[in-house]
């Protein structure tokens, strides 16, 4: 500065004869110092730098330069401002003070920081950083420029790691905690917007422990700073600095000193000294050098004398000279002569700073202006920190940056970089690196927007330049690459021949079509064979010729859509598989009808012929044609291309066009083959041997089954993997109707040859106990027609029919009896009604004979059976027409029920047949034994056509269960089959109650665990001259008939006639009847038979009461006379006869009178099981003598004991029954009678209480007395307190006695000796009251005991309380023998006694005559005995007692602590105070005790706080006294007792 204003002086140029003054002030870098050389400047208190006469306004300024800082600046601004002195700066660069409007007279010759930080932010830009630290420093310079560029960064899209500030006057902790941000940072890049002075401080600190490599930039302030380029961690630093320039002369003004020259300036002088350690003074220390003017400043190396780097000395240079062309402006003016300065002008501030806006001119190559903010125009060098070859670090300059220049050409960089630890290549600082094509970025959550993730496209769409911010999809057909940074077309997909999954598709639809021309040609050759012909062959072929169609509709589904094959595919499918369905509906109606049917070819059976059949067939293709026309005319299927099942390929397929005509041809065929599943379902049991209904039934099963599936399968399959989902299913139906309906015909065809004959397929087998029957049926009519007295001169005739145990058949037969259109039996001209139906026998099931009656009730045919027990067919609304020979199941029924309650069984198991016969005949048995209290543990139904896992499942049941006896309602046959089960795996024993049906059966008998199984039987009877007919079979008249034939064969395993096998033996006429060992030939046990023999004699007794007359004594029948079959049922109504000694009749619901015989299956002594009789059962008899035992029976194992069967056993006396949760009630719990109750009988349902006064014994069956109890005398606690009692009293006489022996001792006569002894006395009445508490309780006992224990206590605290004032006053007294003594001498202490003990007495008084106390009995505190007990009579008056000694014993207490510290050498205050603290404690503890001890202890415990009381006071009273008295007769005088010792 002082430079520039004497060239300025020396100019004739610039004001020329004015010479400029100045002062240079030090501010040393603080706020303060800056505020005080302001406000000196601003008042003109400066002190005057020249004051020759040449200067003209000496000490006024015109403007001041400075200040460095932007902080001081701003300060010194805020000053001078408001005085217009202009105020021009060379360093301060902080943005705020272009503020015109708070800082007027500001200008500056260096730009300001928004230039730079713009120029900053654009540098990084430039380099591609976006991820970059930010320091600064905590001034108005760093915080204002550091906002100012972190704006500009956030325009450019530039994010900032982390923005620390620090100054140098922060602790040495701030600047560490900078250092660790910025070596922990991933930002490479830190811009750092700081004076030098904070960023040495904290290069200083990062070199101690240096970070990774960082790539700094620079302000302005410390980039340029030759002092900074010694920290080489920062190599590689760039930045903007001010331009650098020459001044000429500078250098060698600044050199020009000496070091008398320098002496005259303090500042100089100590630059002098610092610069050659030396000191210009003489006063200079020893150890100091002195200067002595050799020192050179041109080979001095420094700041001040380098001015390779004029930067900011330019700005100060720039500064001077802009304030005197100001004040040029405003002093001269230019004339033709020169520039003329009237330097006698007095020139103010204000006309400077108008000036100083104007101010524009050039110096050494250099513009100088203003704009408005008082800015110059921003020019920087790109500064670039280099290493040098030697190592050390210079500053190059490798750019400029004007800001004047258009945008985008503010840059010029003219040399190369050199980067972070010498590198050359850009450094690389961003939070992410760049995301390459085929992905977009996505901002990291919470972080800014340069750190995000690089998210691949999603699969659809693509990106093709880096750093994309969005992906787009690729057009419609196309498709990314893997790389997704480019579309391909996308490829075309559909089921074809060429690939895997076609081939064996299309393999298994060309082996299935031959598999069915393969089993067509198989029938063929087989047309006449039984199985081929059975349920229409006709339909069998059709069946077969369509399943191919639907095996090679399939193919039209695979190759390319086309339009030909989209219509062909879904039409041909609906259609053969319409065909397919209609086929098998037809075959199912065909095999429910021939069994529903009245007669094979009659009426019904035209409705359901062959021609029927096809026009069935072709109706039901016809509707599926129909739709499928429909379909094609309105909205056909067409090929398309599925863009949207897979976004990566296109799928050629068949759209449906019309989705409603797609799903109405499938849901047609479903509707179908649902039908057809439940008509097969109806036939599954019809009783064939190959029944055809339950193929079909397994096949429509497998094809509800694939194409339910098939739906939601082809609903979700995609692509071409819906069109394989329908082949499938296609494939899968096929196959399972051609597998499940022919695959067992060819099996028998070609393995099974023997299995193809009529016979085999209508399963007949001869039941030689039912055949039987029909031979007795036959021995009779033949009886009744030789008869000459039942029907005289009539013949009845007969036919015989088999229902094969079939419902249909028996159907069939009874429709063909009802028609009339049965073959004629007997032509002659003897059989008047020849073809007409009088009556019918049969039929032996329940089920059947129920079908039965519902047929031919109507048409008033009579139906009598010999074996149908449900108790159902009583009911003569419904079966008006059916009469029967053997008893209901009704009183069946009954009687089992109640032979189960004769034996006590009250738990058992039920077994039924699942039929008419068992299900009714459970429901009337468990219905009578609910009645007589049994309870069932299982009821399992079954039936003989059921699957085995049913029968195992009861089987299961059986062997599980806890029942013993089992009763089971079942015929023989599903009895039998249930036996064989169990038999595999026995079950633990069961005795087993029969049913008739099966108990009296005699090929039941080989199952020998059911030994000792009984049950009801109808009565065995006795036929004569049947067994000789039965027997009566020749092989001649065997053959004659192919019912017996086949008995024979059956019978005898050989074969009649010329066709018998090859490998089996032919009948030679040896075989003898007599000798076979069958149900037909064993007439031991006729006692169905007898119902058959019964039922016939029954008919024929109702035909001959309906033709015949008894006139004459002779009987006359008119076999002429044509009568109905409603004639004979009104006869068979009434009648009544009797016949081998048996009754015949009927009641009014058809039934006989109910009379059982009672079986019992027992072993022989040769080991097999016989039927045995042991019992009778008639219904007709009064209750309760129905039954009659009259044999021993024998249970299961042979046990001769009756079995036990009962859930639980019987409750002893003592219990009650509780039943058991979830269970029937005769399961349930004996829980024991609660302890006062009992009960006295077995199995009783509840325990009642005992008397008052007694309790039930231990088993709790029966009540005693309870026992009474009080304390007495005679028990050991009675004992030990009366001796304590006694003993308390002889203490208190002993010690009185003592007392009365010493009673001029000192240690007596203290304390009023007769006080002593009325409390000796009062506790001796203590002691021998309890003993008032002990013994029964009595009217005087009751009264004395709480009365006495009253008033002795209240006299023994009186005395003591006596004595414990007389203790007190004694001490308490102003003087010895002063007048307050006479108030408490004896006569006042006795009287004090007397009225307190007074007040108690009146108290028991009271309580005596009000309400006494009274001996009473204690029934609530024990349940199991009496407590004797003194009741209180009044509570009030108790406690009022216990009350009154409670609060003298209290006051006492109070008293006696209060003299307790008395100074007397034995101070009985002190006795007393613990006496009386054992006293209440004593009784404060009663009280609870009292409350809650129970019965005799109450006593104990009053007793114990008496005598615990009472010790407590003599002993703490009197035996100290005593203890001196007998052992320390020493202490037993005046002056021991007085303390009275020389001193």
């Amino acid at each position: 500065m002082a430079f520039a204003i004497e060239e300025i002086n020396n100019s004739t140029e610039l004001l020329p004869g004015i010479k400029l003054g100045y002062q240079i002030h030090d501010s040393c870098t603080t706020v303060s110092v800056t505020m005080q050389v302001a406000f000196q400047l601003s008042n003109g208190l400066d002190p005057v730098f020249n004051t020759t006469d040449k200067c003209s306004q000496s000490g006024t300024v015109m403007a001041i330069i400075g200040e460095a800082e932007s902080t001081a600046s701003i300060i010194m601004s805020r000053v001078l401002g408001p005085f217009n002195i202009p105020q021009v700066s060379y360093f301060a660069t902080c943005a705020c003070l272009s503020d015109k409007q708070q800082f007027p007279s500001f200008f500056r010759t260096i730009p300001s920081d928004q230039f730079q930080t713009d120029a900053l932010a654009k540098l990084v830009k430039h380099f591609g950083w976006t991820w970059i630290g930010a320091v600064r420093s905590d001034s108005d310079y760093g915080n204002k420029g550091m906002a100012s560029f972190l704006d500009a960064a956030q325009r450019e899209g530039i994010c900032v790691e982390y923005s620390e500030s620090l100054h140098r006057t922060h602790p040495q902790s701030r600047i560490q905690r900078v250092a660790d941000v910025i070596r922990r940072s991933t930002a490479v890049v830190i811009v750092a917007f700081t004076a030098s002075a904070e960023l040495k401080l904290l290069l200083e600190e990062l070199s101690l422990k240096p970070s990774p490599a960082r790539q700094w930039i620079g302000s302005e302030s410390w980039i340029t700073n030759r002092d900074m380029l010694k920290f080489s961690i920062c190599a590689g630093a760039i930045g903007f600095g001010i331009q650098k320039s020459v001044i000429p002369g500078l250098r060698e003004f600044l050199l020009d000193m000496s070091p008398s020259g320098v002496a005259v300036s303090p500042e100089l002088t100590e630059f002098w000294e610092d610069a050659f350690s030396c000191r210009l003074e003489k006063s200079t220390a020893k150890d100091e050098t002195v200067c002595d003017g050799t020192e050179d400043l041109h080979t001095l190396k420094n700041q001040y004398t380098d001015t390779s780097q004029l930067r900011v000395t330019n700005m100060v240079y720039k500064a001077i000279y802009a304030i005197a062309h100001a004040i040029h402006n405003a002093v001269c003016k230019d004339t033709n002569s020169g520039t003329h300065c009237d330097k006698n002008t007095r020139t103010e501030f204000k006309q400077v700073l108008a000036q100083l806006k104007k101010v524009n001119f050039s110096k050494n190559g250099y513009d100088v202006s203003f704009d408005v903010n008082g800015d110059p125009v921003a020019t920087y060098e790109l500064v670039n920190w280099q290493k040098s070859e030697s190592g050390s670090i210079e500053m190059v300059t490798v750019g400029l940056y004007d800001a004047s220049l258009p945008k985008g050409q503010e840059f010029i960089i003219n040399r190369n970089f050199t980067w972070v630890d010498g590198g050359t290549h850009v450094p690389v600082s961003v939070c992410s690196d760049s995301c390459p094509p085929g992905t977009r970025k996505v901002l990291q959550k919470g972080k800014p927007i340069c750190c995000y993730d690089c998210i691949p496209c999603p699969e659809g769409e693509i990106s093709n330049i880096t750093d994309s911010p969005d992906c787009f999809p690729c057009p419609k057909e196309s498709w990314p690459n893997d790389e997704r940074y480019i579309c391909f077309p996308k490829p075309v997909e559909f089921l074809s021949f060429d690939e895997v999954l076609g081939i064996i598709l299309a393999a298994f639809s060309v082996g299935g079509a031959c598999l069915a021309i393969t089993i067509a040609a198989v029938f063929f050759c087989h047309r006449t064979s039984p199985i081929v012909r059975a349920n229409n062959s006709e339909l069998s072929f059709l069946l077969l010729f369509s399943l191919t169609l639907c095996f090679l509709c399939s193919l039209t589904f695979i190759g390319a859509p086309s339009h030909w094959s989209c219509r062909l595919r879904h039409t041909a499918f609906g259609i053969t598989f319409v065909l397919c369905i209609s086929c098998v509906l037809g075959k199912t109606i065909v095999v429910l009808m021939a069994f529903k049917a009245t007669l094979p070819g009659s009426n019904v059976m035209k409705w359901f012929g062959p021609l029927q059949q096809r026009m069935t067939v072709v109706t039901f293709t016809f509707i599926q044609v129909l739709i499928c026309i429909i379909w094609l005319c309105l909205s056909p299927p067409f090929p398309m291309k599925n863009l949207t099942t897979y976004k990566e390929r296109i799928i050629l397929e068949c759209a449906l066009g019309s989705a409603v005509g797609f799903w109405a041809v499938l849901s047609y065929i479903g509707l179908l083959a649902v039908f057809c599943l439940v008509l097969a379902v109806l036939a599954r049991k019809l009783p064939d041997n190959f029944n055809e209904a339950k193929l079909i039934t397994f096949s429509m099963l497998i094809f509800c089954a694939v194409w339910i599936t098939f739906i939601p399968a082809y609903v979700s399959s995609p692509g071409k993997f819906t069109v394989a989902v329908e082949i499938f299913a296609i494939l899968a139906s096929s196959f399972g109707l051609i597998l499940c309906i022919f695959a067992p015909k060819c099996y028998i065809i070609l393995f099974k040859p023997e299995k193809n004959t009529k016979k085999h397929l209508m399963n007949k087998k001869i039941d030689s106990r039912k055949l039987r029957f029909s031979r007795t049926m036959v021995f009779t009519i033949e009886e009744i027609n030789n008869s000459k007295e039942l029907l005289p001169g009539i013949k009845l005739g007969y036919q015989i029919h088999d229902s094969c145990g079939s419902v249909p058949l028996s159907l069939q037969v009874t429709f063909q009896l009802s028609n009339g259109l049965d073959r004629v039996i007997y032509t002659s001209s003897n059989c008047s009604h020849s073809g007409m139906v009088m009556a019918i026998v049969g039929e032996s099931s329940s089920t059947r004979s129920i079908s039965m009656s519902h047929v031919i009730g109507p048409l008033k045919i009579p139906q009598v059976s010999h074996f149908a027990t449900c108790a159902c067919l009583s009911d003569k609304q419904r079966y008006p027409s059916f009469f029967r020979t053997i008893p209901s199941d009704q009183f069946q029924a009954e009687a089992l029920a109640k032979l189960v309650k004769h034996f006590g069984w009250t738990w058992i198991g039920a077994v039924r047949s699942y039929s008419d016969y068992g299900n009714n005949g459970m429901a009337y048995f468990l219905d009578a034994a609910h009645k007589e209290g049994i309870c069932v543990e299982y009821s399992e139904s079954f039936y003989r056509t059921h699957p085995r896992s049913r029968i195992q499942r009861v089987a299961d049941v059986i062997r599980r269960s806890t029942a013993v006896v089992v009763v089971a309602f079942a015929t023989s046959t599903e009895m039998r089959i249930l036996f064989e089960e169990l038999s595999l795996k026995p079950s633990p024993p069961r005795q087993w109650i029969g049913s008739e049906s099966w108990v009296t059966n005699q090929q039941m008998l080989k199952y020998s665990f059911c030994a000792g199984a009984i049950g009801f039987g109808t009565e065995k009877s006795v036929i004569p001259g049947l067994r000789e007919f039965l027997l009566d079979l020749s092989p001649a008249k065997v053959a004659a008939s192919p019912l017996l034939t086949e008995f024979w064969e059956d019978a005898f395993s050989c074969r009649l006639g010329k066709n018998a096998a090859i490998d089996g033996s032919v009948c030679d006429g040896t075989e003898d009847i007599q000798m076979l060992q069958s149900p037909y030939t064993d007439t031991s046990q006729l006692r169905i038979t007898n119902m058959v023999y019964k039922a016939v004699y029954a008919i024929a007794h109702a035909i001959h009461n309906a033709v015949c007359q008894y006139t004459n004594a002779t009987t006359q029948c008119d076999k002429f006379t044509r009568i109905e079959s409603k004639q004979v049922l009104t006869q068979l109504k009434e009648v009544n006869f009797s016949r081998n000694s048996y009754d015949v009749s009927f009641d009014a619901n058809g039934d006989p009178v109910a009379r059982y015989e009672l079986v019992n299956w027992q072993k022989s002594e040769s080991g097999s099981i016989e039927m045995v009789t042991v019992g009778h059962y008639d219904a007709s008899l009064p209750e309760g003598q129905e039954f009659s035992i009259n044999s021993n029976l024998t249970w299961y194992e042979g046990g001769t004991q009756v079995p036990v069967s009962v859930c639980s056993d019987s409750c002893p006396p003592g219990t009650r029954k509780v039943l058991q949760k979830g269970k029937p009630i005769c399961c349930y719990d004996c829980i024991p009678c609660p302890e006062d109750q009992i009960s006295n009988a077995t199995d009783s349902p509840d325990c009642f209480p005992c008397p008052k006064e007694f309790w039930p014994n231990e088993d709790r069956d029966a009540c005693f007395p309870k026992p009474v109890e009080f304390l007495s005398f005679d028990e050991v606690l009675g004992i030990i307190l009366a001796a304590f009692s006694v003993g308390g009293a002889c203490l208190a006489i002993i010690t009185v006695a003592l007392f009365f022996r010493h009673r001029t001792s000192p240690i007596v006569r203290a304390n009023n000796s007769e006080l002593s002894f009325l409390l000796l006395f009062s506790l001796t009445l203590c002691f021998l009251c309890s003993l008032t508490f002990i013994g029964a309780p009595s009217h005087w006992s009751c009264r004395l005991r709480h009365t006495a224990f009253g008033i002795t206590f209240v006299l023994c605290i009186s005395c003591v309380l006596g004595k414990t004032i007389v203790v007190l006053m004694a001490f308490k007294a102003t003087l010895p023998g002063s007048n307050v003594m006479k108030w408490f001498g004896p006569l006042q202490q006795r009287i004090t006694v007397v009225s307190l003990t007074f007040i108690q007495v009146l108290i028991c008084s009271i309580w005596l005559c009000l309400n006494p106390p009274f001996p009473m009995k204690n029934l609530i505190t024990f349940k199991d005995k009496v407590i004797l007990e003194c009741a209180l009579g009044s509570a009030v008056g108790f406690w009022v007692v216990l009350g009154y000694i409670g609060l003298l014993a209290v006051f006492c207490f109070v008293l006696a602590v209060l003299a307790r510290k008395l100074p007397d050498n034995f101070n009985e205050a002190k006795l007393i105070t613990f006496s009386m603290l054992i006293f209440c404690a004593v009784w404060i503890t009663f009280i609870p005790v009292y409350v809650s001890s129970p019965g005799k202890f109450t006593v104990a415990v009053e007793i114990f706080a008496i005598l615990a009381s009472s010790f407590g006071l003599i002993l703490c009273l009197f035996a100290p006294k005593c203890y001196i008295i007998l052992f320390k007769p020493e202490r037993n005088t005046k002056k021991h007792l007085m303390n009275k010792h020389q001193s």
